[in-house]
């Protein structure tokens, strides 16, 4: 028995009626910041319908970590990438590294995306680190493209960038636009190149007007949901760390925004997540 209220955690929610997917998490970090294991946050995913995860990599380490937990688990692939940010700080190491990326990206079938990956001008400001972060984005991008890999996309305060250099670069087979932030006319141009787009948590906070208006016109087939724990937690748990147990909130939210069967909306989302990630895994299928 997994005692959240001593650790200061939120409740389960109401389960699910058809188990779905957490399209990002980083359960690393949410082992960092809440002491729940990786095992303990799939047991109570699962206790909720949460039956799939997606474990992104932003640094060497964390790639590392994820790729072994997803050979490891059934229920859980991973993406491997060095975050934009991770490349702005530490440029000294980034050749080895990224080597290293390489490496892990051909492990096995259970790394399905190269990710995150992008840019992020919010805490990267300088512009020879926004210089860096553009190079290694393309070098990203080539080798989810080398591997017929997913490219899972981090954006922040930079859609028009991201955007200009994926219209530039080689094409992969399928992009993701991971806890996207957009508004409307920004979701329009990613639909129009066939992204798909990933709605946090945030989108059910009373000030996210513009996330509600981009997920009105999303195609039903390019919706994702995610956590992105332990940050970005949902309404009606706002202000405690997340986990991908949390998605249930999310997945009701979307449900209730567009109008759909709560059922339907998570059969949907599963299979939205399968074809953004290269198909069905693990035993829960």
């Amino acid at each position: 028995m997994i005692d959240l209220e001593t650790r200061h955690l939120p409740p389960l929610p109401e389960p699910l009626p058809v188990p779905t997917v957490d399209a990002h998490t980083h359960l690393d970090s949410v082992e960092q910041r809440t002491g729940l294991t990786a095992d303990e946050s799939l047991t109570l995913a699962q206790q909720v319908g949460i039956n799939w995860v997606i474990q992104a990599g932003d640094t060497l380490a964390d790639s590392r970590w994820g790729e072994s937990l997803a050979r490891t688990h059934p229920g859980v692939v991973c993406c491997v990438a060095l975050h934009p940010n991770e490349v702005a700080r530490h440029p000294e190491s980034y050749e080895h590294d990224f080597t290293e990326i390489t490496k892990l990206a051909a492990s096995g079938p259970h790394v399905r995306a190269i990710g995150e990956t992008g840019l992020d001008y919010y805490r990267t400001t300088d512009i020879e680190a926004q210089d860096r972060q553009k190079q290694s984005f393309v070098r990203h991008i080539q080798l989810a493209c080398d591997l017929g890999l997913t490219l899972m996309i981090h954006d922040r305060d930079a859609h028009e960038d991201v955007l200009a250099i994926l219209d530039t670069s080689v094409k992969p087979e399928r992009v993701v636009m991971h806890a996207f932030s957009g508004d409307a006319n920004h979701a329009t141009e990613c639909i129009k190149r066939g992204h798909w787009l990933s709605f946090p948590g945030v989108i059910t906070y009373p000030a996210n007007a513009h996330l509600r208006d981009a997920l009105s016109i999303t195609p039903p087939d390019k919706i994702l949901v995610e956590t992105d724990a332990p940050y970005l937690t949902p309404v009606p748990a706002r202000g405690k760390a997340n986990g991908p147990y949390l998605v249930p909130h999310t997945v009701r939210f979307i449900a209730e925004a567009r109008g759909w069967d709560l059922s339907e909306t998570c059969q949907r989302l599963r299979e939205n997540a399968f074809a953004a990630y290269g198909g069905p895994w693990g035993e829960h299928v």
